[in-house]
Formats: C-alpha cells, structure tokens, sequence
C-alpha cells in the first residue's frame, strides 16, 4: 500500500509561527486495518482532516488575539487542530477533539514540531454519549455543518459541554445552515451574533462565510 504523502508549511500570525504537517492533498488514503471504514468514514471523506481549510485559517486568525484570559477551551472537530496549535502556543488551556481515528497521532506530531507540550485530546463522535471531556467556558471550531442531521447533534455536543456561563465561536463556510444552529443556540439561552471576519488577505480567495458567536450567561 502506497505510504501517505505529507506537506509541510509554516503559518504566520504576527510574529507566532506555528509548524504543520499535513496531508499532501485531499487524495490521501490510508486505512489499511478498516478503523475509519468502521467509523463510517468513507475513503472520499477520509482526508477531510488532514488538510488546512480556509474557515481554519480564519478561526486561528480570529482567535490569535482574542481575549480567552484562563478559560478552558475545547475545540471540536479540530482536524488539523491549527487554533488548538496557537492557543497551546500561548499557553491556553486547550483541549481538542475530532471522529477521525487519525487526528490524535498528528495532532501529537505538530504539538513536537513547535516545540511544545501535546494538547490533551479524545476521539469521539457528537452522537456518543460517553466521552469524558467534561465541560469548558469556550468552545470553538470551524466548517463543522455538512449535513442537517449535524445542527442538532452539533447543538446537543454543545450543551453537554459547556459551562453555564459559556462562549461558543464557530466559522461557518456559508453552507446555509448558521440560522438553524442559532435558533437551537438561542433556545437553549445563548445571545446570538454573526459576522464577518474583518480582514482575510492571509487566504487565497475570498471567504464568504461568517464568524459565529454564542455567549449564555447563568
């Protein structure tokens, strides 16, 4: 079987570099053992994870100055964890996790190439029910809406781990679901507010997603 060919690349925020090695493109597959297949995983969304997608990038760039202070972060379906990654940089309190049974063994890989500590991380799926993540007073993450059965399990994960006074900041791509997420957000006591990243020069083409942000206060 044809070993998996990786990228690497550096992405700048100020004068933080942070180091990734990812997947060559989206036509990467290994999956020789079925752990993925047996996931659900199909071969077609296997490298979903493993490459840096622009609502990543915007994320990152978002948070790179955000005032976070010493809140416990969580970012779900982190694929190549680039937020996870400056916020460890930081120093923050960042936890991270995803479905894909590959994510953890790069995540740790990247964690070495800068330099610092691994960033504690689960796999687990937003429909299992025994994870033990626990709760966290920020949860972020990015292109997380590609079905409409994922509003509902997506708010439901939410719920179960935040605090009761609690962020959520996620990207959306523009996949037309962010008003269904708010109003499953809004119902559960969470202010609403979308918008759109002020400045994107670092990507290649123009991003027509939005920035969305929940904060519930107890």
């Amino acid at each position: 079987m044809t070993p998996l060919r990786l990228s690497y690349q550096t992405i700048e925020f100020g004068k933080t570099d942070i180091h990734l090695c990812t997947l060559r493109n989206r036509q990467e597959f290994h999956d020789p053992e079925g752990v993925a297949e047996d996931l659900g995983i199909s071969s077609a969304a296997w490298p979903i994870f493993g490459v840096v997608w622009p609502s990543s990038m915007v994320l990152a760039h978002f948070l790179w100055n955000y005032d976070i202070g010493s809140k416990r972060v969580l970012e779900i379906g982190c694929g190549t964890a680039l937020s996870s990654l400056l916020l460890n940089k930081q120093n923050v309190d960042i936890t991270a996790t995803d479905h894909h049974p590959e994510v953890e063994t790069f995540l740790n890989r990247n964690s070495k190439l800068n330099g610092d500590s691994d960033i504690p991380f689960e796999r687990t799926g937003w429909a299992d029910s025994n994870d033990s993540l626990g709760r966290f007073d920020l949860i972020i993450g990015s292109d997380l809406l590609y079905e409409d059965e994922h509003i509902e399990l997506l708010s439901d994960f939410i719920l179960e781990h935040s605090n009761p006074d609690s962020e959520v900041i996620i990207v959306d791509p523009g996949r037309g679901r962010k008003t269904k997420l708010a109003k499953k957000m809004i119902k559960s006591n969470f202010v609403s507010s979308v918008f759109k990243p002020e400045n994107t020069e670092y990507l290649d083409s123009e991003f027509k997603g939005h920035i969305l942000k929940f904060v519930r206060k107890s």
